[in-house]
Formats: C-alpha cells, structure tokens, sequence
C-alpha cells in the first residue's frame, strides 16, 4: 500500500501537483500497472521538499511515536498550501467516503489571500478566484451554475466532458480528435471508451465513424475518429457525449479530518482551517527562532563584556585547579581556592555574574578572537542579532505582521510553481441527440 501511494503520487495524469519524481515505469493514463518496486526509483519533488516539508526542524509540528515505536514522526506535514484543494483526495474508510477534486495553485493562493484580507468574504467572493476544480487531464466543467453550491454544502457533482477538434484531411476527409479526457475517465475507462465507439459503429449508431485509433503518447493524449466524407460532426460529437464516457460525473463530498473529527467542509471552511493551521505553524516557527536569537544575543554580550575584562578571566584560568572551580567563579563570583595576583584582581572576580551558557563560551572561546576584526565581527553580528529578535517579536505579538510573512511565503509559492489552468469552466447545454430512423 505504500508503494502504491508513492506511485500515485509520482503520476501527473492523477495529481495536479505531483510530489514524487519517479524514475522508471510509474504506469499510464490508460491504466497499466506501475513496475515493481525493485525496477523504479523515486525522489522528492522539488515542491514537496520547499512546501511541505519546510522547517520540519523547527519544532512546528507535534512529533509522535511511529508504529512500531522505535522512531518518531511529524503528526501531520507542515504544508504551506491547502493540499486539500491543491491535489484533491479521495478514499474510502469505514463508513465514509471523500472525494475532492483537484485545483490549480494560482487560483488557491490568490483565494486564500482574499480570505486574508476580509473574513468575511462569501463562497461566491471566493469563486472569483477559484473558478472551479482544475484537473490534471484538462477537459471541460460545463455545469458552471452548479458549482456555488457544491463550494457552499462540499458536495454535488460535476459533469466534465472531453476536449473534442475537427482536424481536415485529404479527399474532404475529416478527424474527430480527442486531445483531453475528463478526469474520471482516466484507467481502464479509456479502454472501455474506445470499445463503446467500436459498438456505436457495429449497431449503426455511427455508422460515420471509419476508423479509431489511440494515438496518445507521452506528449499527451490524442484519440483519432476518421469519418466519411460529409459526416456530421456535431450530431457525432453529441452522440459521443451522450453514450459514451466522453462525459463523465464526478462526484464531489468533502469530507476531511477537522479537529479530530469527519466533518463535510465548504470551500471557505477548508480555508479557514488552513490559515488557522498556518498561524500556528507560524507561531511555532518564529517562537524557536527567537529563543535561538535570544540565546546567542545572550552568549554575544558575554563575550562582549569578557573581553573587557581579559586579563582578569586569564588570571581566574591561570589560578584554578580546574574548570568547574573556573566556572563556578566566572559564574557566581566563588574566589575560594583561586590563586590571584592581587586582592584587587579577587574582588573584582568576586563581583562576576556570568549566565551558565555565557561562561561556557568563555571557557571554550579561543584567544584568536581577541584580534580587533574578530571583535568587529562579533559587533557586527550582535547587531543583527538585536534587529532579528525586534523581527521576531513583533511578528509574534502583532496579528498583522504575521500575516504579512504568510502572505509573502504564498506568494513565493505562487512565483516558483504556478502552472497554467488546465480544465475550461463552462455553463454547456445537455448533448442533443437524435436517433436517425432506419
């Protein structure tokens, strides 16, 4: 099962945004099998190392046992992106079934920006932006009208119809052609399509149909009906939507895990979980960096301040027995068993407070970094600590702020991995068919 999951996410027929880099026979839009595992090999893709698996090492998500306990994992991936929406999902558990199509990146950001900016926009404010799903396969969505309420309710269907042209030939000749299909009839439905045409033809139903032939390749898909002379392309066309998979359903019920518990959720409800996700993470991410600044900012000014005082730190060095009575003296001004120069040099050892990580890197720094550039760098790096933590405090402590760095890494996002809309939004009448009478 999890070599299958890596394989459908490897294929691009299937997956908008594909998060596998497979190498090998990952299978086919016409539903061959992938090779087994010992034939391919896999990698991430670039995306799911930039977006979903980013600062993994910052402690934004929770970590937990795995199943057999001898490793911990993340509970869930800190994604940046709603990947709910981004590549759709569908399964089956026990008594429950979800089925969400996929959409494009673009369209996702710009919505989720929206909501950013007013919260209380409506499904139909969000469908300014995201027109619809958008399939890896492409096709057509021709019931546009139907598509407000299954973002509002999460469920409803969407009928979807492959991309049919007329190409010419010689003698007059003419080739219904086939460059998209609709989504669910990706598998062994493309073969079941051509059979349905090759019945269509033997019961006289399209008798205008002379051959058909798949000619679909890695480029694309490209599935060629030669007619007879004169034929009618539009009463094939419809006939082919109307009896075949040419136009397909897809059923849409969004169902997904919220707080623990299945919940049926609206377009604007799985955006709202995922910017509360995205604070959160936000939250985390920023709260670990500042605990890292503050500590160096912690360890900079001890060693800014010992090499104000370098001699007298020699001289506690050169008079212990050993590093614990150094640093304990460093740290709270213990004298006893120290040999000094001078009572004025004890007294003044005496007077030091030194944190317990400043006098480690005390006792660890080396003699080098007395050299006047050293000492620049060390101001020059204090510096950028201080205007790091002022960063980072007023990302944590203003709702805006935050806001604006989310906004910023969506944005980047959208740069780096944009890909054209690929799936045509439209309101279509039903397929018009009539039988010609014998």
């Amino acid at each position: 099962s999890i070599y299958d999951a890596l394989v459908v996410m490897a294929q691009d027929f299937k997956k908008g945004q594909p998060l596998v880099d497979g190498h090998g026979n990952f299978g086919s839009i016409e539903g061959d099998g992938a090779a087994a595992m010992r034939y391919t090999e896999a990698r991430l893709q670039k995306i799911t190392q930039e977006v979903y698996l980013k600062d993994l090492d910052k402690d934004v998500v929770d970590f937990v046992p795995n199943f057999d306990e001898t490793e911990k994992e993340p509970s869930v991936l800190p994604v940046r992106v709603p990947n709910l929406l981004l590549n759709g999902a569908d399964g089956i558990a026990v008594g429950m079934a979800t089925s969400i199509p996929p959409h494009n990146l673009c369209e996702i950001v710009d919505a989720v920006k929206a909501y950013m900016k007013n919260n209380d926009i409506t499904v139909k404010g969000l469908m300014k932006y995201i027109k619809g799903p958008d399939f890896p396969t492409g096709g057509i969505v021709v019931n546009q009208d139907d598509l407000l309420s299954i973002y509002e309710k999460g469920v409803g269907k969407i009928k979807i119809r492959g991309k049919v042209e007329v190409e010419k030939g010689r003698n007059g000749k003419q080739y219904l052609v086939i460059t998209e299909i609709p989504y669910p009839m990706i598998g062994a439905n493309i073969g079941k399509f051509l059979n349905d045409v090759a019945g269509l033809v033997e019961s006289k139903k399209a008798p205008e149909i002379v051959d058909i032939s798949n000619q679909s390749s890695k480029e694309g898909t490209r599935i060629v009906l030669e007619l007879k002379k004169g034929a009618d392309v539009e009463r094939i066309t419809n006939l082919l939507y109307k009896k075949t998979r040419l136009e397909d359903t897809f059923s849409v019920n969004m169902l997904a895990i919220a707080d623990g518990r299945p919940e049926t959720l609206g377009l604007k409800n799985i955006i709202e979980y995922f910017l509360d996700f995205q604070y959160d993470l936000t939250t985390r991410k920023y709260q670990k960096l500042l605990a890292k600044e503050l500590e160096k900012q912690e360890i900079q000014e001890g060693l800014m301040r010992a090499t104000d005082i370098i001699d007298l730190i020699i001289e506690i060095l050169r008079g212990s027995k050993n590093i614990k009575q150094a640093k304990a003296c460093l740290m709270t001004g213990a004298t006893e068993g120290i040999r000094f120069k001078s009572k004025a040099s004890e007294k003044a050892a005496s007077a030091l407070d030194f944190t317990e990580r400043q006098a480690t890197a005390i006792l660890e720094m080396r003699l080098y970094k007395l050299i006047g550039l050293e000492m620049d760098a060390l101001l020059k790096d204090h510096d950028a600590t201080l205007k790091n933590i002022a960063s980072y405090k007023d990302i944590l402590e203003n709702h805006k702020s935050m806001s604006r760095v989310i906004s910023h890494d969506l944005d980047m996002i959208k740069k780096t991995y944009a890909i054209p809309r690929k799936t045509s939004i439209e309101n279509v009448g039903a397929a018009v068919y009539e039988e010609k009478k014998a």
